[in-house]
């Protein structure tokens, strides 16, 4: 703990490194309960694996942006605590596996030396803020989204409005129409515009998520302008965190709640918020994003290529031209998002002389590089292939996307990273023709969730399994016809047969050579799915689902030599709620601590939304000793006016409902902080007499 506050600058990190080294030492010594120290640990980047006794730690970066210190910053720290492995995140964040818990904060400490935070990447908080990794260098962006989402996470960082949601919030930025952020497929998507009068603004995208169930976001918002963005967000996310689902995770998301109130509903709400928020309008500094420093190189010694028309395809596909004029952008394909710390090492020796010194992480598991000469083209593609990054194909056919699956996740039915670098071989050695062919993405999970993205994928697969008799083998459910429309508009992959795991590479030759011989000429692959029609292809892969004629091969899954055995841990992708009175009281207590910091640091709002959280946990708790549980905040304020106060045995002046929901009836100024604080303060005394007298009876 020491070296903490001797070593970092930062007091507010401090504290929160501080805090997560004596939770630990709390939950070790039996003082926290598991499953709610689970939430503790995911809300600052700790996440279970699938193996006993270590820890995922995934790094925040906000829209996947990390310069080469802080590259090897990370490499260092997969080093010290890890398992020497980068692995690269569709949601732009870098995870390290195999971390032991109790090494935790010093591991976090360590990287806060570079500017680097692990608060807020997990749990039921506002994940990484993503954007378009061309922001900044786009030829087909209105302006530069970069400063917008820089600024929406520093805003909803330790914000207290989104601390303890029901269930994780995602934000996404496109730099331009062609959506390449997927902002139909996130609670809030944003994407660029400038109006008649050459104002900025963005297009909103509400209620978009995949998982189990993809449902699509409506468009709320044609065009919101740029002061008016961050507000808006704080507004749905006050909606969110007030009637959204805390019980039931599977319905916790925002998609749920617009299908459960409606869309007019959650808008009405929204606006009402308004008044409570702490800023109406938000002004973004359009510089807070600096120039990245250049190569002073700019002549470069003649090389040789080994492979030239390898170096033609790597161009055609991996290479465009940015905005800036004079300028290339430079795209890596990195097979299933791993690199091995000693290469991001070598790595960013080769491109410190040649790139800007700013990396941005793809959505698909690349890298992107910025503000190459023409002339350091040759040089940087000898340099990548000598790190065996240089393959062609980026964000195309070739460039399958997966997530860890079996190899670390909890939820993982089949395995996904071995079976990706199946498809990727097949792909080069059978259609090597698609490598330039960006119609079609191929996309896997290892359970229904879609951390593998295959929900929008145009030839997805999502592992499972199926019974053949008393045994159980490892299979894929195939998903087809998903992907981007473009400005806000996407499709949902449909579901369209099981298959045993091992045939599923099978099920990409029987497409695509479907498709090579019966598209039209130049019909994309949306077009060519939706003239067929989801039982043709139902048709067409059904003998591949075929169980009378399995071997024993079938029952060994991808990367396996054992027969499969189906077992799925506790997911963590957001805390397990319990409803312990005790500790509900004790959290009650720590917030009204908050309030109490955040008013004499003169944060009005702040204070205002921890003094609203003592009210709900309070009331929470009572509600519990007479068997009542609610699945929403509003559903506690509900309860609590039935239970206690229209029985007399909690005495208030007014209704709760009208107490606590002062909250967003005033302006966050002083005075209503003060007297907000004040009442929550009072309500929590007399909830603890009235426990008292529970227990004493």
């Amino acid at each position: 703990m020491q070296s903490f506050r001797t070593e970092l600058e930062n007091p507010i990190v401090e504290k929160d490194i501080i805090d997560l080294e004596k939770k630990i030492r709390a939950f070790r010594e039996g003082k926290i309960h598991d499953e709610k120290f689970r939430s503790l640990r995911l809300a600052r980047g700790v996440y279970g694996q699938r193996q006993p006794g270590v820890q995922m730690v995934r790094i925040k970066l906000p829209f996947g942006k990390v310069t080469f210190k802080q590259l090897l910053r990370i490499a260092d720290i997969s080093d010290e605590y890890a398992s020497s492995n980068l692995h690269l995140t569709t949601r732009q964040d870098i995870q390290i596996h195999y971390v032991s818990l109790d090494r935790t904060p010093q591991l976090w400490a360590d990287l806060e030396k570079d500017d680097i935070t692990l608060r807020e990447a997990c749990g039921n908080t506002v994940r990484n803020v993503t954007a378009s990794p061309t922001a900044g260098i786009d030829p087909k962006e209105p302006f530069d989204v970069s400063p917008y989402a820089q600024a929406t996470f520093e805003y909803f960082l330790r914000n207290p409005i989104c601390q303890d949601m029901g269930r994780k919030f995602k934000i996404s930025f496109s730099s331009s129409d062609d959506d390449t952020a997927f902002s139909y497929i996130h609670d809030i998507g944003v994407i660029p515009k400038i109006n008649n009068n050459n104002e900025r603004g963005f297009k909103i995208m509400l209620g978009g998520g995949l998982g189990a169930q993809p449902i699509l976001a409506s468009i709320v918002e044609e065009f919101l302008p740029e002061d008016q963005l961050i507000p808006y967000i704080e507004s749905v996310i006050r909606v969110f965190d007030r009637y959204g689902e805390r019980n039931n995770r599977n319905k916790a998301r925002m998609k749920y709640l617009i299908q459960k109130l409606g869309l007019d509903e959650v808008l009405r709400l929204t606006k009402i918020e308004r008044t409570a928020n702490k800023v109406k309008s938000y002004k973004i500094d359009r510089d807070t994003i600096a120039m990245p420093a250049l190569p002073q190189q700019t002549t470069y010694p003649q090389v040789e290529i080994s492979n030239p028309l390898r170096y033609e395809q790597w161009l055609a596909t991996n290479v465009f031209q940015q905005k800036q004029e004079g300028f290339y952008g430079v795209y890596i394909k990195v097979a299933v998002g791993d690199i091995p710390s000693a290469v991001a090492r070598k790595l960013v020796a080769v491109l410190e002389p040649l790139v800007a010194d700013e990396i941005r992480i793809t959505q698909n598991q690349g890298l992107m590089l910025k503000y190459v000469r023409k002339e350091a083209l040759p040089a940087l593609y000898n340099g990548l292939t000598e790190l065996d990054f240089s393959a062609p194909g980026f964000d195309t056919v070739a460039d399958v996307t997966t997530c860890p699956g079996t190899d670390t996740c909890n939820l993982g039915i089949s395995n996904s990273m071995t079976f990706a670098r199946v498809l990727e071989d097949l792909i080069y050695n059978e259609y090597e023709e698609l490598i330039y062919n960006r119609d079609i993405k191929i996309k896997i999970s290892g359970c229904m969730n879609s951390c593998g993205q295959h929900g929008l994928a145009h030839i997805g697969f999502h592992g499972s399994s199926l019974k053949a008799g008393a045994k159980v083998l490892p299979s894929m459910q195939v998903m087809l016809g998903g992907g981007t429309v473009g400005n806000g508009v996407g499709r949902a992959a449909e579901r369209v047969i099981k298959v045993p795991a091992k045939r599923a590479a099978q099920v990409l030759r029987d497409v695509l050579d479907d498709y090579k011989a019966n598209s039209i000429a130049d019909e994309v692959f949306h077009n060519y799915y939706d003239r067929q029609g989801k039982d043709y292809f139902y048709q067409l892969l059904k003998p591949l689902a075929d169980l009378t004629t399995l071997t024993d091969e079938d029952f060994v899954d991808w990367g396996h030599q054992e027969t499969y055995v189906s077992a799925i841990g506790v997911g963590e992708c957001a805390s397990v709620i319990i409803d312990l009175v005790a500790t509900l009281l004790y959290e009650s207590d720590e917030k009204l601590g908050w309030a109490n910091e955040s008013f004499a640091n003169g944060a009005w709002s702040d204070a205002i939304y921890h003094s609203y959280n003592v009210f709900i946990g309070s009331a929470k708790a009572l509600l519990l000793d007479k068997g009542v549980s609610s699945s929403t905040q509003v559903g506690v304020i509900r309860e609590f006016d039935a239970q206690y106060v229209a029985t007399n045995e909690i005495e208030l002046n007014t209704s709760f409902n009208d107490l606590v929901l002062q909250i967003n009836q005033n302006e966050p100024s002083e005075e209503f902080a003060t007297a907000y604080k004040a009442a929550a303060t009072a309500f929590l005394e007399t909830v603890k007499a009235k426990r008292e007298s529970v227990l004493q009876s």
